[in-house]
């Protein structure tokens, strides 16, 4: 006989399917939000919905966002003539944590990874070439992607790509330690990091 009831057991279920939640964390945040009050839980919940039904892909730099193009893509202000290339929508807000860069991004949603059954079609790498081709202004490409294997033979395939169009391509240099992700580098770190990045 199962401990829980089954709307609590479905619950605790759910909840553990999110990424760096175990069956006891699941357990803990099921029954903090049993014990909130109705009209919390609504608004936890209808901030899910809400976020997941109105959040798409920018049309331009593939982020998550809700008006297209997004918020980064649209400022004037912003040096249109570089592109950073990252692994994942956290890794550009990391990357805007930091304050010292002010060009533009591209979310690839992944990276290049047979071991994972991850293929160079599954991520958006056709969308940045298709934005550069349609975007001359670009100058320089940045790849921030991770100081993993996976990462490293991601930047190696996109600096192969993108080179021969003429565009300086830069490898965020490896300020980060192998093997780490960049969401969790200190500021410290991942501007110096930016500051010594090095052409392919």
């Amino acid at each position: 006989m199962s401990r829980y009831s089954p709307s609590v057991a479905k619950l605790i279920s759910e909840l553990g399917k999110l990424p760096g939640i175990g069956p006891r964390s699941a357990q803990r945040l099921a029954f903090h939000i049993l014990s909130l009050p109705q009209e919390e839980v609504k608004g936890l919940s209808d901030a899910l919905v809400n976020a997941r039904s109105s959040t798409r892909f920018c049309s331009v730099c593939q982020n998550f966002t809700d008006q297209d193009p997004c918020p980064i893509c649209s400022d004037p202000r912003r040096d249109h003539s570089t592109i950073c290339v990252v692994e994942n929508p956290r890794d550009v807000s990391t990357m805007e944590r930091m304050r010292d860069y002010n060009g533009l991004y591209h979310v690839l949603h992944g990276v290049f990874s047979p071991l994972n059954n991850v293929g160079i079609e599954e991520i958006k790498i056709k969308e940045l070439i298709e934005r550069l081709q349609k975007f001359p202004e670009t100058k320089e490409v940045i790849i921030a992607t991770n100081h993993t294997a996976d990462g490293e033979a991601t930047a190696m395939y996109l600096a192969r790509l993108i080179k021969p169009a003429g565009i300086k391509v830069t490898r965020i240099a490896s300020g980060l330690p192998m093997g780490s992700n960049l969401e969790f580098a200190d500021d410290v770190t991942l501007s110096k990091a930016l500051e010594a990045r090095r052409e392919f």
